[in-house]
C-alpha cells in the first residue's frame, strides 16, 4: 500500500510561475484518495535567504521540517507530491533510512545539481539532488552517503550547466536518455546491475516531452515519451523493491488545463504508487 504526502510548495523554483505549483499540487491531490492523503503546511511567504544563498531559505526550512515529521509518522510507504522537485529530498532520506542502500532513479529534464555557491539563481530546486547528495546549505541536506552519487540514475535531463556535467562526470552518474526509455530492460538493468536494497523513484513532470505535459514551468524539447517511462517505471518496480516516490513540478496555466493533464498525472501515479 502506499499514501500520498502532499507538499504544495513553490519556495524552491525560481519561476515566475512557482504560484502555479501550489494548484498543481491541489490539482493532483483532489484526484487522490482523501483518506490516504496526508497534506503538508507550506507557507504563504516567501522567506529569506538567512545569508545562506538559497532564496527563501527560511520557509523551505519550515516545510522541510514539517514533511521529515509527517513522513517518519506513518510506516507506510509514500508517494510525495509537490510542488517544486526539492520536496525529493526529505522522501529520499525516508526511503534510505527505512530500506538501506537505495538507488535514486532521477526523471527530470534537469540535473539539479547546482551548490549556493554555483547557482545562478539561488533556486533551491535546482540545487535539489545536490543535497540528496550531502552538498548544500546546513538543514537543506542529506548526511553525505545518504545515497551515493553512483547510485544515481539521471533519466532525461536534457538542460544541463557546465558545472552540473562536470560534476556527473567526476562522480560518475549514470545518465540515461529519452531514446534509451525505448527500451525498459536499459533502466531495469541499469539500477539491477547496482545491487542495492530498494529504489526511490522521482519525476519531475518536465522529464516528459512537452506533447505529453505542457503544464511546467520551462518545456524543454525532445523529452520522455509518456509511455516509454510508464513502462520502465513499472519494469523497475517488478525488479527491485520500491522505497519511495515523488512527483513533482506540476505547473497549470489554468483550471482547465489542469484537468486536461490530469489523465497523464494519474498515469505516472499509478507507475509510482
Amino acid at each position: 500500500m502506499t499514501r500520498f504526502v502532499i507538499v504544495p510548495q513553490w519556495q524552491g523554483s525560481p519561476s515566475a510561475r512557482a504560484m502555479q505549483l501550489v494548484d498543481g499540487a491541489e490539482a493532483i491531490a483532489g484526484d487522490l484518495p482523501r483518506a490516504s492523503c496526508t497534506r503538508v503546511p507550506v507557507p504563504l511567504e516567501a522567506g529569506d535567504a538567512l545569508g545562506t544563498g538559497v532564496q527563501r531559505y527560511s520557509a523551505l526550512r519550515q516545510v522541510r521540517e514539517s514533511l521529515e515529521e509527517a513522513l517518519g509518522s506513518d510506516p507506510e510507504r509514500a508517494l510525495t507530491v509537490g510542488g517544486d522537485c526539492s520536496v525529493a529530498v526529505a522522501a529520499v532520506g525516508e526511503s534510505a533510512a527505512r530500506a538501506g542502500r537505495v538507488v535514486l532513479v532521477w526523471a527530470d529534464a534537469h540535473a539539479d545539481l547546482h551548490t549556493p555557491d554555483t547557482s545562478p539563481s539561488g533556486a533551491f530546486g535546482g540545487m535539489a539532488l545536490r543535497a540528496i547528495l550531502g552538498d548544500g546549505a546546513e538543514g537543506l541536506t542529506l548526511p553525505r552517503e545518504t545515497i551515493l552519487p553512483t547510485d544515481v540514475i539521471l533519466l532525461g535531463a536534457r538542460s544541463l550547466d557546465a558545472e552540473e556535467s562536470a560534476y556527473i562526470a567526476a562522480r560518475g552518474i549514470r545518465v540515461l536518455s529519452a531514446d534509451d526509455l525505448r527500451e525498459p530492460s536499459l533502466l531495469v538493468d541499469a539500477v539491477t546491475g547496482l545491487g542495492a536494497d530498494a529504489v526511490h523513484l522521482h519525476v519531475d513532470v518536465d522529464a516528459l516531452d512537452p506533447a505529453d505535459m505542457p503544464g511546467v514551468k520551462a518545456a524543454e524539447p525532445f523529452g520522455v515519451e509518456l509511455t516509454g517511462l510508464i513502462r520502465a517505471l513499472k519494469a523497475v518496480r517488478q525488479a527491485v523493491p520500491l522505497a519511495g516516490s515523488s512527483l513533482a513540478g506540476f505547473t497549470p496555466a489554468s483550471a482547465a488545463s489542469a484537468a486536461a493533464d490530469m489523465g497523464t498525472l494519474l498515469r505516472l501515479v499509478g507507475a509510482l504508487a
